[in-house]
């Protein structure tokens, strides 16, 4: 009754399927053991499971059922997130001592939760909730598979009595597959790796060569010098595919340390390693990254404000790199410098790191092909949720996850703070699964406790910023000068580039010409999100709705509805005939900015149609008493010459599903930059909210 469960139980939702990984049958068939591993969608919060970046979690369970001794045994571990939480369970179904009629059911289980994002308590409860579930209902399920059998006509199992003679050949033609000798390594590694290599080393004996070549073979102290261990399917594929780069590729041929982090990072699957390198390989071609490190000098604002260096090693060898990102001004960086420089700086990083490993390598004599990140989030808060910059970190994770496979050995992610599973829900989905389990993060002061920093790091090189004794020499960030900013058109004639497309996009506004942006909103409830900084004059920001489309901007002269200008585009939607309350709404007040300053907001809308958003000149107004102007008012409309404003915007559409799972904190957007911002204001209706800092 209990295997009818398998492969899945109606009467169990979460439980959505399972494969069976491992089987064996003795040969008196007395002992039966089946292991299996089963996918189950936990009832958990769609944000929660967001931040975890998983849809299912995966368990281990092995079931023994022992004929002779009439027991069955079930154990049952997590396999998903084993680092963070460990999971056991176990059960037995025995034989009442005293009366055979009676089956006994036991039932035990123990959870030990590491950390988990700063969800611990919420995954404490989830769990608690599924296991009192599950007590209740086996019984239930039990008793449903027993009517079936009995529908059935099974009502009796007879016991088992031992064999006369053991039937060897019947009871394990059931449970073991033929397997044919290793004579050649197919071109193709499947997914499946694991369970291969151990099918290939169990075929064929120690003397047999693996691969059909003498060549096929490397000097067993080089891979334990400078490779790690390796199966002979594993050597066999990195033999081959360095042969065929020698044979295809012109070019620098990476060394064997290298195409083995890419054969790892597709499980010694040749043809799909083989097609990330090619794509790596001319990449770096392509961006000359090989001599980066000798041809390209950072700029000197990322030497002083980019608050990130290498500090050491850990306790494995590893080389150790301090990132303060709590207390890196992510926004004025870009702005600063631009995405393009921000690439260029992590590749650096990562070929630097490369090179440490080498050095490391020699030093300990023993391989060391990966690196450790310890980064400190004190003082991250809304300022690094800046949308733009969170779009520059996600295309730099994606640059790097593509060409720096398997270089992350452990990231510790220290003193996170409550805002941080908003930036990981953004973040996680770029960032591979098997690089996501090196990660291990720490709330608080728990990196102090048992299982923190000193289980990775020797107490005598923890930075003296997390309370330890060694100076450390890495930059200590901070908010970079807003004099500093560059415009777009400045970033876009940039030397050399990554990616061909700035966010930003700047426009002039004069007085009597305000700058309009349309956006088309399909679905009610979606969220319009902006950015933007007045780098020069005072500007009025509102947001109008139209049922109708206005009319496409005409560009044939200065006195229609669009100007071009060298210091950027002049747009108006709103035609002159409009009037407003009849053919378009404002859905917000108006929003006054002064020069200099920096505004994020977004608008949930309320209706489908169009949405104008206008940054329009703001005219000092006359003093209440007096219709002569003011002394102050006069000076500064004396700044704005020729009665010009000029913005640098970004705008995006998120969809209200996507906005409230990941971005809800926008709308308390009151934050300070590590207490470094001069001065804070917020506008907020309803409906939307606005940042402005000085």
């Amino acid at each position: 009754a209990y295997e009818r469960r398998f492969p899945t139980c109606p009467l169990i939702p979460m439980f959505v399927a399972s494969d069976t990984v491992n089987e064996y049958k003795s040969e008196d068939e007395a002992i039966h053991v089946i292991e299996r591993r089963c996918k189950l969608d936990i009832d958990a919060p769609r944000l929660l499971k967001k931040i975890a970046g998983v849809d299912y979690v995966y368990f281990v369970q092995k079931n023994s059922l022992n004929r002779r001794e009439r027991t069955l045994h079930i154990e049952a571990y997590n396999e998903t997130f084993s680092n963070r939480v460990i999971i056991n369970e176990h059960c037995c179904y025995t034989v009442h001592p005293e009366n055979e009629d009676w089956t006994c059911f036991e039932q035990s289980a123990s959870l030990d939760i590491k950390s988990f994002f700063g969800f611990e308590s919420t995954v404490e409860k989830i769990a608690m909730k599924q296991y009192t579930s599950n007590i209740k209902k086996g019984k239930e399920i039990i008793e449903y598979y027993l009517k079936q059998l009995e529908e059935e006509g099974i009502t009796f199992v007879p016991r088992w009595t031992p064999p006369v003679a053991c039937k060897l050949e019947s009871s394990t033609s059931h449970t073991r597959r033929p397997v044919s000798p290793a004579i050649s390594i197919p071109d193709s590694a499947t997914k499946e790796g694991l369970n291969n290599k151990e099918i290939l080393n169990t075929a064929s004996s120690p003397s047999e060569p693996t691969a059909g070549t003498p060549d096929d073979k490397l000097d067993a102290d080089y891979i334990k010098r400078y490779l790690g261990d390796l199966t002979p399917m594993q050597e066999s594929c990195l033999i081959r595919l360095r042969q065929w780069l020698q044979e295809t590729h012109k070019g620098k041929i990476p060394k064997d340390e290298h195409i083995l982090r890419f054969l790892r990072a597709r499980d010694f699957n040749i043809d799909k390693a083989r097609e990330i390198l090619c794509q790596s390989l001319t990449w770096r071609k392509q961006h000359q990254v090989d001599y980066i490190l000798d041809t390209w000098n950072p700029p000197q604002v990322l030497q002083d404000y980019y608050a990130g260096g290498w500090h050491h090693h850990d306790k494995d060898g590893r080389p150790l790199y301090v990132l303060r990102l709590g207390q890196m001004d992510t926004k004025g960086l870009v702005r600063a410098l631009g995405e393009e420089a921000l690439l260029r700086y992590v590749l650096s990083i990562n070929e630097e790191g490369l090179r440490r490993c080498e050095e490391n390598t020699k030093v300990f004599g023993r391989p060391i092909s990966s690196w450790t990140c310890l980064v400190d989030l004190e003082g991250l808060n809304m300022r690094h949720l800046w949308r733009p910059g969170v779009k520059a970190l996600l295309r730099i994770i994606e640059v790097v996850e593509a060409n720096y496979p398997e270089t992350l050995g452990r990231l510790l992610i220290l003193r996170a703070p409550r805002v941080f599973p908003v930036l990981w829900t953004l973040v996680s989905p770029f960032i591979d699964d098997n690089t996501r389990k090196k990660f291990l993060i720490y709330a608080g002061n728990d990196y102090q406790g048992p299982g923190g920093l000193l289980d990775y790091i020797d107490k005598e090189i923890i930075p003296d910023f997390l309370g330890g004794e060694c100076m450390c020499e890495v930059p200590e960030g901070g908010l970079v000068p807003k004099s500093l900013y560059r415009t777009a058109e400045e970033l876009e004639n940039e030397d050399i580039k990554l990616w061909t497309e700035t966010i930003y996009q700047s426009a002039s506004v004069f007085k009597g010409a305000p700058h309009e942006v349309l956006i088309q909103i399909v679905d009610a409830s979606s969220v319009i999100t902006w950015d933007f900084d007045v780098c020069k004059g005072d500007i009025v920001f509102n947001i109008f709705h139209s049922k109708r489309a206005p009319q496409p901007p005409k560009k044939e002269s200065l006195g229609a509805h669009s100007i071009t200008s060298p210091g950027g585009n002049n747009v108006q939607l709103i035609d002159k005939v409009w009037q407003l309350g009849r053919d378009y709404s404002m859905v917000e007040s108006p929003l006054i900015c002064k020069e200099g300053e920096s505004v994020q907001g977004s608008h949930v809308t309320r209706w489908p149609g169009f949405y104008i958003l206008q940054w329009k000149f703001h005219s000092m107004p006359a003093c209440a008493t007096t219709n002569l102007p003011r002394v102050d008012d006069v000076l500064a409309s004396l700044q704005v010459s020729s009665h010009k404003c000029k913005v640098m915007y970004y705008t995006e559409v998120i969809g209200s599903e996507d906005f409230r799972g990941s971005m809800t904190s926008l709308e308390s957007s009151h934050s300070g930059f590590s207490q470094l911002s001069a001065a804070t204001t917020s506008s907020s209706q309803s409906h939307s909210s606005s940042m402005i800092s000085r």
